[in-house]
């Protein structure tokens, strides 16, 4: 049986077009999270989708950089599947790794540069990200949420100790301060 993986490192991208060539391609059941894929840890619809897959099945995926950003989790993740007599089928690179087969030299080698230029484009990402928000720091740009102005953190606060009296929940004075709950919670416990 064949089994789909699809994903997506932001919420803002599309899996329309993933799920889509996994169908094309015959999948039964196809697993999508948006999650980076920097690292298998904390993938848990793949998890979900290796676990589900038995000896004979072909996990299926649009691209290699859909699968792992990283050479060596890309690697390990083909090994482990095949050595559990999983095959791994990339349709868009055209690639195809049968359980139980050895790979020929000139198929490896293309897999493995594939795999090194997913990690350098995700090496890249980080990079330019680190430089970015550092330059942000040094220009005295604030990172983050904007801060509440400490009078409306007051009123929330008030507020919030005269819960009793005036009914409202901590939702209601969220709204009505524009103070996060996050934030009246954190000044709760300070």
């Amino acid at each position: 049986m064949k089994i789909g993986y699809a994903r997506v490192s932001t919420v803002g991208q599309d899996l329309a077009t993933q799920e889509e060539m996994l169908k094309k391609a015959g999948c039964k059941k196809v697993f999508v999270e948006k999650i980076t894929g920097a690292s298998k840890i904390h993938r848990e619809k793949l998890l979900e989708a290796i676990e589900f897959m038995d000896a004979g099945d072909t996990l299926v995926v649009t691209k290699i950089d859909r699968l792992a950003r990283s050479i060596i989790d890309l690697n390990n993740l083909v090994q482990d599947l095949n050595a559990k007599e999983i095959s791994v089928q990339f349709i868009k690179d055209n690639m195809e790794f049968m359980a139980g087969e050895d790979s020929n030299s000139i198929q490896t080698l293309l897999f493995n540069i594939l795999g090194s230029f997913a990690q350098f484009e995700r090496d890249l990402i980080v990079e330019r990200t680190t430089e970015g928000r550092e330059r942000a720091k040094q220009q005295g740009k604030h990172m983050g949420r904007p801060s509440q102005p400490q009078k409306n953190v007051e009123r929330a606060l008030e507020l919030y100790k005269q819960r009793g009296t005036n009914g409202m929940s901590v939702n209601d004075i969220a709204k009505l301060t524009s103070v996060p709950r996050s934030t009246i919670y954190a000044e709760i416990k300070k």
